[in-house]
């Protein structure tokens, strides 16, 4: 029995204790090492992507927000390419275009709806900026995003940039708070990785990609538009940053259901991404990023196994020795448990992922998420966005 414990405390060390240390070593990186170069008079002419499909009860907000974008207007593009929307939502643009020349935006239609990264490298054809941006159509700026975000670009051994998401609702259910302090824990590792050389997490909702760095998006289809994008970027030996300053506000699911869905289809998104990073490991590419692929590789391919194994013997030993189970009282302090609770979680939805790619299950086409329809006027104008 003394086996099974020594194991269980390996099992545990490699799944929980390696999670903690690594968001331990990057939080100093994040607070210690000095920012990337920003040049704060580079202002390059943008290229702004918004995708759309059936975005009809969110996309007056969107276009409103981009109103306010403070940018020289000659040096900004607005491309909204909609994927064959049924509910009228490429008629919104099209009218809110006439009503508002001065905005300049240019709006192309899919004849059928092919997926978000089909419709980026549509548009991406009809790009002329330095710097092409993407951002969905249900995440919102403040005016000052491109100007304090772009300046970070101006490095000639930066490729692109990506920023943090901020919830609208993170108090309004236990499914926000949680993720609200997974955000908080990811953007503090996004930072810290940008330090030690480049970031492999990029978020629809604001990512910045140099035009020379960017052939297509997500060119080995691994059905990430975002980090599947970043692959090409870090193969040209450019960095990729997260920049602190291209914050963007969403609504979050309120429902367990809705966030578990949303987190599987990114989970089994990321893992295809990583795979493909394990090939350019082995071809001896990815210099630059090296140490920060393969400890994302041990975070998300075997930390998920070693919890799984932590788990199993989790039970056999608590049948045996049952007062074991009195560790588990340090749950009772509220910032482990949830801590603890979300570790749990993030390694479900891994291995469930690991399970669904296995058998090829793909998730081509976004399912719009009902949580949109917590999207209001009032909610905006109190965060300033509209």
């Amino acid at each position: 029995m003394f086996l099974y414990v020594l194991l269980w405390a390996i099992f545990g060390f490699f799944s929980f204790g390696v999670v903690a240390l690594r968001l331990l070593f990057l939080k100093w990186f994040a607070s210690n090492r000095p920012r990337s170069k920003s040049d704060e008079a580079y202002q390059p002419k943008v290229s702004l992507i918004v995708p759309t499909y059936n975005e009809s009860k969110i996309i007056r907000f969107k276009l409103r927000n981009i109103s306010m974008i403070d940018y020289p207007p000659n040096l900004m593009q607005i491309i909204f390419v909609d994927g064959n929307s049924q509910d009228g939502t490429a008629k919104i643009i099209g009218d809110y275009n006439k009503q508002h020349p001065e905005i300049n935006v240019q709006l192309l239609v899919e004849n059928e709806r092919r997926g978000k990264s089909s419709a980026l490298n549509y548009a991406l054809k009809h790009c002329d900026g330095e710097i092409v941006v993407i951002s969905d159509a249900d995440c919102l700026w403040k005016p000052s995003i491109l100007r304090e975000a772009i300046p970070y670009l101006s490095d000639p051994e930066v490729g692109a940039g990506s920023g943090p998401k901020v919830l609208l609702n993170p108090a309004q259910s236990w499914v926000t708070k949680t993720e609200e302090l997974y955000l908080k824990t990811l953007n503090t590792a996004r930072l810290g990785e940008s330090k030690i050389g480049s970031t492999l997490f990029f978020e629809g909702g604001f990512s910045a990609y140099k035009r020379k760095a960017l052939s297509s998006f997500d060119p080995y289809n691994t059905g990430s538009d975002d980090n599947g994008t970043v692959i090409q970027v870090l193969e040209n030996d450019k960095r990729t940053l997260f920049i602190p300053e291209a914050e963007f506000y969403t609504i979050f699911p309120i429902g367990w259901k809705e966030k578990v869905s949303l987190k599987i289809r990114r989970a089994s998104q990321l893992l295809r991404v990583l795979t493909k990073y394990v090939t350019l490991l082995s071809d001896g590419k990815l210099k630059g990023a090296r140490k920060v692929v393969i400890l994302n590789l041990f975070i998300h391919f075997f930390a998920p196994i070693f919890f799984v194994l932590f788990c199993v013997l989790s039970f056999v030993i608590l049948l045996h020795f049952p007062l074991l189970s009195l560790t588990f009282l340090t749950l009772a302090i509220p910032k482990v448990r949830i801590r603890f609770f979300d570790a749990v979680v993030g390694f479900s939805i891994l291995v469930l992922a690991m399970i669904l790619n296995a058998s090829n299950r793909r998730f081509t086409l976004w399912s719009q998420p009902e949580s949109r329809a917590l999207v209001n006027e009032e909610l905006l104008a109190k965060h300033g966005l509209v």
